[in-house]
């Protein structure tokens, strides 16, 4: 969430022509490239630069953790929306689906936060360019990479039956994610699901 601002020189709003000054995280160097399906909500427009106000009590922590955009907390409420919905789901195949999709859009919202890399070759899936920005995330993208084809599949028609323990693991380890993804904004652990769910079919 943006601060304001405060003055540095006296009252009043600081003078506009002063250069804005970035102080967004680098990219990280590419890591291990991972399978992955390829996904509209990877494609998250970059935020712009912010500042952040010279608070003595401003802490390191929050210094070097790049400001939540508006299009990050949109994905970050459609993955909750996402997880309450595959909770709520009688069946298996659509639980499995909606807790997969929960995931990507917690994993978009980083993107949101702290941009994509160039990339040669055309779009990359979410879980290809996760680890390449948040490598401490790179073991949750190859999970979710490594069960996109098994959703894809699902999502098809095609492959063998979610059963009822695959649909309740995958929907507990899409939340366990999205809790992860709230820490690393600085964000309060909120609990999504609730402690049951009606069984799905």
């Amino acid at each position: 969430m943006n601060q304001p601002h405060p003055p540095q020189d006296g009252p009043g709003e600081p003078p506009e022509d002063l250069p804005r000054v970035d102080r967004s995280y680098p990219v990280p160097g590419p890591g291990e490239d991972r399978p992955g399906e390829p996904a509209d909500e990877s494609a998250v427009d970059e935020p712009p630069a912010d500042e952040h106000p010279a608070d003595p009590d401003v802490t390191a922590t929050t210094l070097t953790r790049p400001p939540l955009s508006p299009a990050a907390r949109v994905l970050l409420d459609r993955s909750r929306a996402g997880l309450l919905h595959a909770a709520a789901a009688r069946t298996c195949s659509e639980r499995y689906i909606a807790a997969h999709m929960a995931a990507l859009r917690a994993a978009a919202a980083v993107l949101a936060v702290k941009g994509r890399p160039g990339s040669r070759g055309g779009p990359r899936s979410v879980w290809d360019v996760l680890p390449r920005i948040a490598p401490e995330m790179g073991e949750w993208a190859s999970f979710f990479a490594a069960t996109a084809s098994r959703r894809a599949a699902v999502e098809a028609g095609r492959g063998d039956a979610i059963t009822a323990r695959e649909a309740d693991d995958l929907l507990r380890d899409a939340e366990a994610f999205h809790h992860v993804v709230e820490a690393s904004f600085g964000l309060p652990h909120q609990q999504v699901l609730p402690g049951a769910f009606p069984t799905c079919n």
